[in-house]
C-alpha cells in the first residue's frame, strides 16, 4: 500500500513538471509561458528605457567644467607632505633607512615642480594679484593657463640643495598644501594668505623645551594669490597647486611634538574644533638620536 502511495505522488511530481496530455509544463502551457515572458520584455525594457531617460536628463544639467553643485565647506583642508598614517614624521637621525622613505615620498612629490616643467607648460604670472580668467558668455575661456610654481622657489626645501630635504641634520622639511576648491578667492584686501606653524611638547615633563624655530619657503609662508581663482581640473589642466615648505632648524631630539599648522586669511575661514583638516593639520613629529 505505502508503494503504491509512493508511485501515485511521483506520479504526480513529474505531471506537474510536464503533462504529457494538455502540454503544459509547470502547469502553463506555451503559449502561457511565452505570453509571461513577453511581458516581462516589455516591462524590463520600460524601465529601462525610464532609467537610461532620467540619467540622459540629469546629465543635461551638469556642466562639463564645473560642478552644479558645490560643498558647504567654506574652509578649505590642508595636508602635508611626506604623509603617513597616522599623520606622524617619526624617524633616527643617525639611521638613513628610517628616513629615506621621507625623501622618496618628497622627490616624487615635487617632480612636477621642476623649473624646466613649469616654463613649459605654465606662465610666469603678475603677483600679489588673482589670476582671472573668466568665460564671455557661451563661449569657454577653456583650456584655462596656470601660474608657473617653480621648485627652487622653496629654497632649503626644494631638495635641489640638499638632496636630504634636511633630515639628514636633524633640521627636517614639510610641505603644505590646500585642498583645491573651485572659484575659492582666498583673499578678500589683496593681500595672499600665509601658514604659520607652532610646535608643542606632547608630555608635561618637556613642556620646558623651547618652542623649535622655522623657517618658511616662499617668504612669510605664503600662498600668492596668483595661484587663485582655480577652475578645475579640467578647464586647468596644467594647474600646479601653490605649497608651503616649513623647516624646523632647531628641534630637540628624542621628544615629541605636536605642530599645528593653520592658514591666516582676511577671509577668515572658519577653523572648526570639529574638523582637523579645515585650514589646518595637525601632525606629530620626533627626531630620535642616541
Amino acid at each position: 500500500m505505502a508503494k503504491d502511495d509512493e508511485k501515485k505522488e511521483s506520479g504526480e511530481w513529474k505531471e506537474f513538471f510536464w503533462n504529457p496530455r494538455t502540454h503544459e509544463l509547470l502547469g502553463r502551457t506555451a503559449s502561457s509561458w511565452g505570453l509571461i515572458l513577453l511581458f516581462y520584455l516589455v516591462f524590463y525594457t520600460f524601465l529601462a528605457g525610464m532609467f537610461c531617460l532620467t540619467m540622459y536628463v540629469m546629465l543635461l544639467t551638469l556642466d562639463d567644467y564645473k560642478p552644479t553643485w558645490q560643498d558647504r565647506l567654506a574652509t578649505p583642508g590642508m595636508m602635508i607632505r611626506p604623509k603617513g598614517d597616522p599623520l606622524e614624521i617619526v624617524y633616527n637621525v643617525e639611521k638613513t633607512e628610517s628616513w629615506d622613505s621621507y625623501i622618496q615620498a618628497l622627490d616624487n612629490f615635487l617632480a612636477p615642480y621642476n623649473d624646466s616643467q613649469q616654463a613649459m607648460k605654465n606662465d610666469a604670472c603678475i603677483p600679489d594679484q588673482f589670476f582671472i580668467q573668466e568665460d564671455s558668455g557661451e563661449v569657454r575661456n577653456n583650456p584655462k593657463r596656470s601660474c608657473q610654481f617653480n621648485r627652487t622657489m622653496l629654497g632649503s626645501c626644494s631638495g635641489l640643495e640638499d638632496r636630504t630635504y634636511g633630515y639628514q641634520d636633524g633640521k627636517p622639511c614639510v610641505l603644505i598644501k590646500l585642498n583645491r576648491v573651485i572659484g575659492l578667492r582666498p583673499s578678500n584686501d589683496g593681500k595672499s594668505p600665509i601658514v604659520s606653524c607652532l610646535a608643542k611638547a606632547q608630555k608635561m615633563a618637556q613642556m620646558n623645551e623651547t618652542t623649535p624655530a622655522v623657517e618658511y619657503f616662499p617668504p612669510n609662508g605664503t600662498f600668492n594669490l596668483m595661484y587663485y581663482p582655480y577652475y578645475g581640473k579640467r578647464a586647468q589642466v596644467n594647474y600646479s597647486q601653490p605649497l608651503v615648505a616649513v623647516k624646523f632648524t632647531d628641534i630637540s631630539f628624542n621628544t615629541d611634538f605636536n605642530v599645528e599648522c593653520k592658514i591666516n586669511s582676511s577671509t577668515q575661514f572658519k577653523i572648526s574644533e570639529r574638523d582637523k583638516f579645515a585650514g589646518r593639520v595637525i601632525f606629530k613629529l620626533r627626531i630620535n638620536k642616541a
